[in-house]
């Protein structure tokens, strides 16, 4: 009983780390759509920040100044993405897919120019990485039965960003319905005729929500090069930002249930690096690929079981044009 205690706590100890730079840009893509900018380039986004993030950690020693550059290089991304969508009223699905192809040829051009390491940066450690939070009376309480073990494993033990992403659910669900910022950005993202007729810029309006957007990915980006692992290496996103966006959709744009939809993903991924290897009754040791599969799989049909049918906001990826 012991034993599977110990057990079941360390999935979910990985199934919170999995789940992070999910959630970061879960909930960063809901401000930018609710705002009516369709957001594929997540993905190019939390890219960029984790090399920046590692860059600049690597050469100052400094793993802020890490994080500040990973949200600088995805304000330099959202910035981009807001001129081609907003100002030049573009497609904003062909922009998102643009930003994320140079988001990974950038990314491996420069990080061979600079690190001549194939695109890898130089190992981090010490003060080059966020390191784990020991909470309060953690140690005292590891030999307490069962609440030792969870308290002592699952919330202590984590980064500053991991309790930075779970602490920033309630405050989006905060701002986005019960502040007048909110009210305005989840207005323009359904008609944004009616926010201009009330003298209220449309334009600035989607510019901060792709600015929050930036913030909340690049930290997302830098928790994956300089948290959750020690450097950056190629395609280090691994189709991150996809799922944070199909996660999205199925949690229907509300920042509750994207937490549990990342969560949810995060446990099968943290489920599919326990049983790899091992050998099953009846159709013996299943493929390492097919495992990897697994989460992507049981997702997708899980959450088409019963998400039901999911309204997107009404002006989403249609630009506006003010009337003279």
């Amino acid at each position: 009983m012991e034993q599977l205690l110990v057990d079941v706590t360390l999935i979910l100890d990985s199934t919170v780390r999995l789940a992070v730079p999910l959630m970061l840009a879960a909930l960063a893509g809901l401000f930018s759509e609710r705002s009516g900018i369709i957001d594929i380039g997540l993905e190019g986004k939390l890219l960029a920040g984790a090399f920046a993030a590692a860059s600049m950690s690597a050469v100052t020693g400094s793993a802020w100044l890490g994080l500040l550059a990973g949200i600088a290089a995805a304000l330099m991304f959202s910035g981009i993405h807001g001129l081609a969508s907003i100002n030049f009223k573009g497609n904003q699905t062909i922009s998102g897919v643009a930003l994320n192809f140079l988001a990974a040829g950038l990314t491996t051009f420069l990080g061979q120019s600079w690190f001549r390491r194939g695109g890898y940066t130089p190992q981090l450690s010490g003060d080059q990485r966020f390191n784990p939070i020991t909470l309060p009376f953690a140690e005292e309480l590891r030999d307490v039965p069962v609440l030792g073990q969870i308290y002592g494993e699952l919330i202590s033990g984590h980064n500053i960003i991991t309790y930075f992403a779970f602490l920033a659910v309630p405050v989006t669900a905060w701002v986005l319905f019960r502040s007048r910022f909110g009210l305005r950005l989840r207005a323009v993202g359904e008609n944004p005729k009616a926010i201009d007729t009330a003298g209220i810029s449309v334009t600035r309006l989607r510019y901060q929500a792709l600015i929050i957007t930036a913030l909340l990915v690049g930290i997302g980006g830098a928790y994956l090069s300089i948290a959750q692992s020690a450097g950056f290496n190629n395609n280090m996103s691994a189709g991150r930002g996809y799922i944070a966006l199909a996660a999205l959709i199925f949690a229907k744009w509300r920042p509750g249930p994207a937490l549990l939809v990342c969560l949810m993903f995060g446990f099968l991924d943290a489920v599919q690096f326990r049983i790899q290897g091992q050998v099953f009754p009846i159709i013996g040791e299943v493929p390492v690929q097919a495992i990897q599969a697994l989460p992507y799989i049981l997702t997708v049909v899980l959450l088409a079981g019963f998400i039901g049918r999911a309204v997107a906001p009404k002006a989403i990826g249609v630009p506006y044009t003010k009337e003279r």
